[in-house]
């Protein structure tokens, strides 16, 4: 546990637990849930074993157990009963915990079994749907609270980017089924955010499209070569940060005059700041969609 998050403040355990800071002190006092240490100017501290205590306390809870009761089980059956739980139905809801363990301890081993343990049951695509995307969405309140590190981030985010890649490298192998357009996947620059792309590549790649996938942070002029290879590319792009909301027009022209001046070529959008395009200003060539799923649709 060297180098490591040892001790949470109770603002740490909202957020990471998703129970009111109001309530988590009811519990203690009420029900003795949590012992919380004290420091020098009596602020409370929760340990490790706290965290995972009121994490498993809210999977019972969260699954219809009342908190009274929950206080009355010995601290030794409570993961027990987690387990049964989980075993039955909630098995999603216990793995982002457990993610988020994970990721508060940099602890790689407990991902990738946590991961394998989701993986005898369901899909790589319900698990990154239904368990990754919850999980990232978290992230960026745990960021700003401050209750995680952008270290945190950089290592569960990488972590889930290595299982997009393998999975997509599975489908890699087999020679494209449909041929009548092609996709190039690309970030503009500046822009680094990448696994919603990551997952938007596995997803046309598994219905039999060629992908030539271009990564982070490029420029409008190296998309230009392309043009040589194939006659009808599908561009697509995820807008995270970049453009900003600003530089959203002059994208589009840019794009326009350097890309598409022929208008042969369609370019696709997904991201945080396609809210900000003009709907009736837009090319024909040029589409935004609100989801993955949405995109999926229209393939």
């Amino acid at each position: 546990m060297n180098n490591v998050k040892k001790f949470f403040s109770i603002r740490d355990l909202e957020n990471l637990s998703g129970i009111k800071a109001h309530t988590i002190r009811i519990w203690e006092k009420r029900y003795n849930l949590l012992s919380p240490e004290r420091t020098a100017t009596n602020i409370r501290t929760y340990s490790i074993s706290s965290l995972q205590k009121l994490l498993n306390v809210t999977l019972l809870y969260n699954n219809g157990y009342k908190i009274s009761k929950i206080a009355k089980i010995p601290e030794k059956d409570i993961p027990l009963m987690v387990r049964e739980i989980v075993a039955k139905h909630s098995v999603k809801n216990h793995a982002i915990n457990a993610f988020k363990l994970a990721m508060i301890n940099f602890d790689q081993t407990l991902f990738f079994n946590t991961y394998n343990g989701l993986l005898s049951e369901y899909s790589f695509r319900d698990i990154f749907t239904d368990v990754f995307v919850p999980l990232l969405n978290e992230l960026g309140l745990l960021w700003q609270t401050d209750t995680i590190s952008p270290a945190h981030e950089h290592f569960i985010t990488g972590l889930i980017k290595q299982k997009i890649v393998i999975n997509t490298e599975k489908l890699q192998i087999l020679e494209p089924t449909k041929k009548e357009k092609t996709f190039v996947l690309f970030l503009p620059e500046n822009e680094i955010h990448e696994i919603g792309l990551l997952f938007v590549n596995y997803e046309i790649i598994l219905r039999g499209y060629k992908t030539i996938y271009l990564g982070q942070t490029v420029p409008i002029e190296s998309l230009v070569d392309l043009r040589k290879y194939y006659d009808r590319l599908h561009f697509l792009s995820y807008f995270t940060v970049e453009p900003s909301k600003d530089k959203l027009d002059r994208y589009v022209k840019d794009f326009t005059t350097s890309i598409n001046s022929n208008g042969n070529y369609k370019l696709w959008v997904l991201g945080h700041q396609v809210q900000h395009f003009s709907q009736n200003g837009l090319p024909s060539s040029i589409r935004t969609f609100d989801s993955i799923g949405e995109l999926v649709s229209a393939l």
